[in-house]
């Protein structure tokens, strides 16, 4: 599979535009929706999280570690109160987002990932048609490990990233699509800070969106972009 990572802005805001019509759903991490089930909210550690529903439109966010006393949880945002957040990863665990693309072709999905110095550097876009056989599209790296600061977005390219997975049909009106973002860092030598990956690392996502890829032509039309995003998740 041919890798189309962007981490532009101009980019991302050819993936989602200002307005809800052409978001199928997103994770902002600041309703009870999206919180109530992650371990930050008062449960205990554990390798699996489930439930976690979208702050816009319709879906459900799930996660995986192989380490049960993995800890789950809802730190500083990018610009925002919450994020999601864990310890303790390993090659192949996961956040997972599942969504419904009927009615709905040409899709991309965005989000923001940072992570502790001593968290996973090396990552990829996974994504299934049925929940069980999944097919990588692309990779990339966090380089970056700062500290999110909820009252104000970093802008920073280094931590927003976004695929246009346009060109996969499969994904295109179907009732249920799974994205994965997956670690794929080996513990030696695989951190952000090139050291090796610790228990305590964390990987910390926030604001995941899967939204219809705009034609070029509408290209010009996103002129609120990335402000308008943030302005949407504050509403939610």
């Amino acid at each position: 599979m041919k890798k189309s990572l962007v981490v532009a802005s101009f980019a991302i805001l050819s993936f989602l535009s200002s307005t809800q019509a052409q978001t199928i759903a997103g994770w902002t991490f600041q309703t009870s929706a999206s919180t109530n089930n992650i371990i930050g909210a008062g449960l205990t550690p554990s390798s699996t999280q489930s439930g976690v529903l979208a702050d816009v439109g319709t879906g459900t966010g799930s996660a995986f570690h192989a380490t049960a006393a993995t800890a789950w949880s809802i730190p500083s945002g990018n610009g925002s109160t919450n994020s999601w957040s864990a310890n303790n990863w390993l090659q192949n665990d996961y956040w997972q987002f599942q969504v419904s693309t009927l009615g709905n072709s040409g899709i991309g999905v965005s989000w923001d990932q940072t992570g502790s110095a001593t968290g996973p550097k090396n990552w990829a876009l996974q994504f299934s048609t049925d929940g069980s056989i999944f097919t990588q599209y692309g990779t990339y790296s966090v380089t970056s490990s700062p500290a999110w600061n909820p009252g104000a977005p970093s802008g920073s390219p280094l931590e927003s990233f976004a695929f246009d997975l346009s060109s996969i049909t499969a994904l295109n009106n179907i009732s249920a699509a799974y994205f994965r973002v997956v670690d794929l860092s080996p513990t030696t030598g695989g951190a952000i800070n090139l050291g090796n990956v610790g228990t305590a690392g964390t990987g910390r996502i926030d604001n995941f969106f899967v939204a219809v890829v705009p034609e070029p032509s509408t290209f010009a039309l996103l002129g609120l972009g990335v402000l308008g995003l943030r302005t949407l998740r504050r509403k939610h």
